[in-house]
């Protein structure tokens, strides 16, 4: 296995404190491996073996537990002194009302508990209900830039990188962990992906919604990717429909949006108006959770290469910790306004600075910010280095291999 150490880092703090670990993300992010990992930590700090109960609710070895009962029947039936048991729950969502279970394991045993999930309901109501105040959540996700790196064994700096190279193969492969365990050409690599896909919409969205029109689902699916970076809500999607002579009810549109956030496929990103520093309600944005879904339902397409390239900035912004808005400064708008505490922010995603209109266009958005917040304009221009009145530029691999942003 290769260790995710940003991952391990932000959970190790809560290694045993009284909250539910719960890690969430899309199918074949990592979540398994993070947990497995967890599980090597706590035998290397003289954890015993035995009182590590580990679950994978996709295996068929616990296919009879489906409820929250028989779930705290077998582990009270493993608990058989006052030490701490570490419970580590993969996959929990499949056990019907798990959280009942696991709000007990806190109140009757002297335990640990880490969970993850690959639906973004489980941080829903229903969890807030039974753990208030007792649990802290962490978004897995699919490889960054700098972890592809280091599942290729590839040294930064080292004197036979070639980085604009290996974004290239990056930016057209994904970041799904599976892919880079071997050498697979792009079209094993976007069937290996349209797997995951299909699992992730039969299984996280179809089945957990109750879904009855896969085949408009897969519609708006498609509309969604083909849109990435563009301003985009339930009645564009609506109004489309119509204009293909199809009439598709407002409601359904949205709630099928939903369904496709909570599988973590799509992810919703509003706007933020700078000067008022308010969130908006209209025109916000969908990214996908990595590249490679697009690519294995529409194919790569280099015509879309602004939006890709936009998309991996979301990510690797959400990754540092930073709730992301489109922003939006008078009639201007800025790609990103990312916000972690008292740290802010702005980037505007361009493919090339390949004109001075081009340049300006860029710019100017944030020019127009009078404050005294980090600012940058990211792009594939590697050989440009000018900085404009304080707006940073920056080569988008190394935006991306950046410590600090």
């Amino acid at each position: 296995m290769i260790s995710r150490d940003s991952y391990i880092e932000q959970i190790e703090p809560f290694i045993n404190k009284p909250f539910v670990k719960v890690m969430t993300g899309i199918r074949r992010s990592g979540k398994s491996v993070i947990l497995r990992l967890l599980k090597d930590e706590l035998l290397r700090r003289g954890v015993l073996e035995d009182h590590i109960i580990y679950m994978n609710f996709e295996s068929f070895e616990w296919i009879d537990i489906q409820d929250s009962k028989i779930l705290y029947s077998y582990i009270r039936f493993r608990i058989e002194d006052k030490d701490t048991y570490y419970i580590l729950l993969d996959e929990i969502q499949v056990v019907a009302e798990w959280e009942k279970a696991v709000n007990s394991f806190l109140v009757d045993f002297n335990s640990d508990v880490y969970v993850t999930g690959s639906n973004s309901n489980m941080l829903s109501s229903e969890l807030a209900t039974y753990l208030t105040g007792r649990y802290v959540s962490f978004h897995i996700m699919t490889l960054s830039f700098k972890e592809y790196l280091r599942f290729h064994d590839i040294v930064l700096g080292g004197h036979d990188v070639n980085m604009k190279e290996e974004f290239i193969k990056y930016l057209r492969s994904g970041g799904f962990p599976a892919i880079h365990t071997a050498d697979y050409t792009y079209d094993a690599i976007y069937r290996i992906v349209y797997d995951i896909y299909s699992s992730v919409i039969l299984r996280d969205t179809v089945q957990r919604n109750n879904i009855r029109n896969i085949e408009l689902l897969e519609r708006i699916v498609k509309f969604a990717f083909d849109n990435i970076g563009n301003k985009l809500n339930a009645k564009n999607i609506a109004d489309y429909f119509k204009s293909q002579h199809r009439k598709v009810d407002l409601n359904t549109v949205y709630n099928y949006l939903n369904a496709l956030e909570s599988a973590f496929i799509i992810q919703r990103v509003p706007r933020y108006d700078v000067k008022g520093k308010d969130v908006l309600q209209t025109n916000e944005k969908y990214f996908v959770s990595d590249l490679s879904l697009i690519y294995a339902v529409m194919g790569y397409k280099d015509r879309m290469i602004a939006g890709l390239l936009e998309n991996l900035v979301y990510l690797e912004l959400r990754r540092r910790g930073y709730d992301v808005y489109v922003g939006k400064q008078d009639d201007k708008e800025v790609d990103f306004v990312a916000i972690l505490r008292d740290e802010k922010i702005y980037v505007q995603v361009t493919y090339q600075l390949s004109s001075s209109a081009t340049i300006e266009r860029e710019f100017a958005p944030l020019l127009s910010i009078s404050d005294h917040y980090p600012k940058y304009v990211v792009s594939m221009d590697d050989f440009f280095r000018e900085n404009i009145e304080g707006v940073k530029h920056c080569y988008i691999a190394d935006f991306l291999l950046s410590e600090k942003l």
